[in-house]
């Protein structure tokens, strides 16, 4: 017997106009066709998903679904496509392009995407688009909430606790403002909305490679740790047309960047230090022009001292907060301490596979797990193996730091290299002085020296240099400004070297032996005179005339009259 359906005329599909007939729309075509039943919000769907909506469409060429599972397209990536990427992915037919697109577009219109909304302290209320929150919410961006951004630094700035986390989001929202601005200023460069996806999730990832600590794991645990380990990025994914792209988040041009702009921002609010940048005022100038036949971001010329003042800000915060020397020598600490617990830490990775701490940046799932706490569990540790590296977190938690001796400088162009740092501290050990009575016997291991390279982002370059301007009359062509046409109170250099010494013997005769170590090794080195060196150490910095007349360091002539004169004084005295 037929069923009752089929006899019944008004429940048979009809393509003849008829308003009861089913509408021609992905969502009815996929109710009407075989397969597997599709989740109504295609944001869900994965590649197989997306397969079976392209064969419900028509679309049953077996290669064409191959390459879609190949590139792993989902759902969430589908509103993205636009023709030349579908070209790309196999439809040379441009209809079928068109076809294909207006099928996306009309499954899109079925669910709206609603946009996150996050209130952040800096930024204030700040949207990301639902692909961003979806990375958002995995394991692996989670771990930055327990990641500080300044390091060892909180310990010095009450209010900086601040984590990677926020900063990643907030990265992630300016880069998206500064390619949705430039998009809308010029629609020639042909950003479409995957490219501005892409760039915001470059801004909101950029960070994820950062372990316990921040740039205390990257910059002294990981080279001392595994110094042979290098690591590089290169950069792909964009033809050369839209290389600006690589510009916004992490800009290796010139440094101008929205990395910088959000922890200039946030760093100077958590840390009590105003912020004399505005990026906003950047973004409502930037322009992309053309540079020796490649693309690059640009702005207006009466910008350039604004810039040069960004820079400026830049090496106050390093000199203020990111190089004190005390939330420095906590990061040395900490370095110690997590040298000391390596071999006996043990965190599992894929597999069940057990890792170190410095070997858990070559698995992922041991990465993951690796964060600012691994301080407390080391710290809170009963095993016997851990005692020593207990100790130096003890130390840190009870204020017993390693003590500041003295900070100095290398003279005029020398400057000491990285293969050189290791020696130093023989080197201090081995400057002990013949005319001062030292009740301490210092070695190379009670001191620390730590070599900062200061500069305005590029080493002894300057940035600007680097820099592309516009003009008004003609925005499309642009220019170089050079330092002199902006003002002759800039800096004629822009890099220096900063030699800080510690000692870990904290009692007060190895302090007072250290303080004259350091001295005599600054006058062996003809390094600067310390600021404090004549209090601290009155026998030895009259040995250097330099350092006592310094209008006449660079007159040899001067200084062997002025030795004469002195030697006359003390013969002359009737003492």
């Amino acid at each position: 017997m037929q069923g009752a359906d089929s006899e019944c005329p008004s429940k048979r599909p009809r393509c003849d106009g008829n308003p009861r007939a089913p509408p021609n729309t992905p969502s009815a075509a996929a109710e009407r066709s075989p397969g597997p039943v599709l989740h109504p919000d295609h944001q869900t769907w994965g590649p197989e998903q997306v397969c079976a909506f392209l064969r419900r469409s028509g679309f049953n060429e077996s290669g064409l679904l191959k390459r879609f599972r190949e590139n792993k397209i989902t759902g969430s990536l589908l509103p993205f496509l636009d023709e030349s990427l579908l070209e790309n992915l196999g439809i040379s037919s441009l209809g079928e392009r068109k076809k294909l697109l207006s099928y996306i577009q009309s499954l899109s219109q079925t669910h709206i995407d609603t946009m996150k909304v996050i209130n952040d302290p800096i930024h204030g209320h700040i949207e990301l688009h639902p692909l961003l929150i979806r990375i958002i919410d995995t394991p692996q961006f989670q771990r930055l909430r327990y990641i500080k951004q300044l390091g060892g630094g909180y310990y010095v700035f009450p209010g900086a606790s601040h984590n990677r986390f926020e900063h990643s989001l907030g990265v992630g929202y300016l880069a998206g403002c500064l390619v949705r601005a430039l998009r809308e200023k010029q629609p020639e460069l042909q950003i479409n909305e995957r490219d501005m996806l892409c760039v915001q999730i470059a801004g909101l990832c950029h960070d994820l490679g950062h372990g316990p600590f921040s740039h205390m794991f990257d910059g002294r645990f990981i080279p001392l740790a595994r110094p042979e380990v290098k690591w590089t990025w290169p950069y792909k994914g964009r033809p050369e047309e839209k290389s600006f792209l690589y510009e916004i988040v992490a800009n290796k041009r010139n440094g101008i960047d929205v990395d910088k702009w959000d922890y200039f921002a946030r760093d100077c609010h958590h840390l009590g230090i105003q912020n004399n940048f505005d990026y906003k005022r950047f973004i409502k100038f930037a322009r992309v022009c053309e540079v020796d036949n490649k693309k690059h971001i640009c702005t207006r010329e009466k910008e350039v001292g604004n810039l040069y003042d960004m820079f400026h800000t830049r090496n106050c915060l390093h000199r203020r907060a990111y190089q004190h020397k005390v939330g420095n020598i906590i990061d040395t600490m900490i370095t110690d301490a997590f040298l000391e617990a390596d071999s006996f830490i043990e965190i599992t990775g894929a597999e069940g596979k057990k890792f170190h701490i410095s070997t858990a940046i070559d698995d992922m799932e041991a990465f993951t797990k690796l964060t600012d706490n691994i301080f407390l569990e080391i710290l809170y540790s009963t095993d016997p193996r851990l005692d020593a590296a207990k100790q130096i977190l003890k130390n840190i938690e009870y204020r017993n730091l390693y003590k500041y001796v003295g900070e100095t400088q290398p003279v005029g162009q020398v400057k000491i290299k990285r293969e050189n740092y290791e020696c130093l501290p023989k080197e201090v050990a081995d400057a002990k002085p013949n005319n001062v009575f030292l009740e301490a016997e210092l070695q190379a291991e009670d001191f620390v020296v730590d070599v900062i390279n200061m500069d305005y982002g590029m080493e002894d370059k300057n940035p600007i240099d680097h820099v592309r301007f516009y003009c008004k009359s003609d925005p499309s062509k642009a220019i170089m400004i050079t330092k002199n046409q902006v003002s002759q109170l800039l800096p004629e250099r822009f890099a220096e070297q900063l030699i800080r010494v510690y000692c870990k013997k904290t009692d007060e005769k190895s302090l007072f032996a250290a303080r004259q170590h350091f001295v005599q090794w600054c006058l062996i080195k003809n390094f600067t005179k310390p600021q404090d060196g004549d209090i601290v150490a009155p026998l030895i910095t009259p040995q250097k005339l330099e350092w006592n007349y310094p209008d006449l360091a660079q007159s040899p002539a001067r200084i062997r009259e002025t030795s004469k004169f002195r030697v006359q004084l003390f013969k002359d005295d009737p003492v």
